[in-house]
């Protein structure tokens, strides 16, 4: 049960939106510059960042749902599966799996990326804009996970809601999802 009274089947975040509707914009833009915005990584990486980050940090709504976006981009659950469950051996790409280390790296602290993890994604094939991307996406989903975690909202159990759900913002974006907690 949350901590504080919410809008009625309105899981995780997307309550917290319908609660606070002034800061659920702001937010909404966040993730869609973060994660539905052109950009070099694909929709997929991007979400697939976020759900891994949101694994390490044990907040089971946020990685679920990240979880079910990126594979609704990827078209692969099982790539998606195989990375929350080892991100080393996971079929990915040698970048992905160094921007995923920098990413969990920042989930633990900021300071623990070290010159050697930037030259390793470097190394990999990452841009440098790539690198600010996972910094930033790494570093917003402690915030969204705290955020969703620390009201302890409601986080359904049932994979088939988020599959459902994934769609909708794969297709439409954050800013929509936004729109319709309000």
């Amino acid at each position: 049960m949350a901590y504080i009274k919410l809008p009625e089947g309105l899981p995780g975040i997307r309550g917290l939106l319908a609660f606070r509707p002034e800061t659920a914009g702001p937010l909404g833009t966040l993730a869609d510059a973060l994660l539905h915005a052109p950009g070099t990584l694909s929709l997929g990486e991007r979400e697939l960042i976020a759900a891994y980050v949101s694994l390490l940090n044990d907040c089971v709504y946020c990685q679920a749902s990240h979880a079910a976006i990126a594979a609704c981009h990827f078209e692969d659950e099982s790539l998606v599966d195989s990375v929350m469950k080892d991100a080393v051996s996971a079929p990915v790409s040698a970048k992905m799996k160094t921007l995923l280390a920098v990413a969990a790296r920042v989930q633990q602290s900021g300071r623990n990326v070290r010159p050697e993890h930037i030259s390793q994604a470097k190394e990999a094939g990452a841009t440098d804009t790539e690198i600010h991307d996972t910094v930033l996406i790494a570093a917003a989903f402690c915030m969204f996970n705290r955020y969703v975690d620390g009201l302890a909202t409601s986080t359904p159990t049932d994979p088939e809601g988020y599959r459902e759900r994934a769609g909708f913002v794969a297709t439409h974006g954050y800013s929509a999802v936004t729109r319709s907690a309000k």
